[in-house]
């Protein structure tokens, strides 16, 4: 079974992961997106918020689940037995973290990373960037998952 883990923090998710998550349904048997919880960080959305997100978001798709972890990416893979890790790549600086991260569970783990590149629709977006206009109160609607609304 091909079983990939789709990492991040998602604070909120955007139309690029949607994009990334929907183009990776047909790659693989089944795909947990993993919301990361970092005490070091401070969120815009709670862990329940984030994970309500995207679960709206593929209620429909029975191969896409929502888990939230704590730790190593790849110990995470190893207790829910994925083989591989899937991220979204837009842009040189991306390709070159993102890299860096990827030889390291190679060498650690094992792990396959696979990388899809984000659509040039949505290529611009990011979380960071949604929450800015969300602070400042722009048309973030156009950015994220009809999910991710405010109240």
């Amino acid at each position: 079974m091909r079983k990939a883990i789709f990492p991040g923090s998602f604070d909120p998710i955007t139309l690029g992961h949607e994009d990334i998550i929907n183009r990776a349904i047909s790659l693989f048997d089944e795909i947990v997106i993993a919301i990361g919880v970092n005490a070091e960080k401070k969120y815009m959305f709670s862990l329940e918020e984030r994970k309500r997100f995207i679960e709206e978001t593929f209620k429909d798709e029975p191969k896409v689940s929502v888990i939230t972890y704590e730790g190593l990416t790849i110990d995470l893979c190893h207790k829910v037995k994925a083989n591989f890790i899937l991220r979204g790549l837009r842009n040189p600086a991306d390709f070159e973290f993102e890299k860096a991260i990827a030889h390291t569970n190679r060498r650690l783990a094992k792990i396959e990373t696979v990388f899809l590149l984000t659509a040039a629709k949505t290529s611009y977006i990011s979380s960071s960037i949604v929450r800015d206009v969300l602070r400042n109160g722009g048309q973030y609607e156009l950015l994220v998952p009809s999910a991710v609304r405010m109240k």
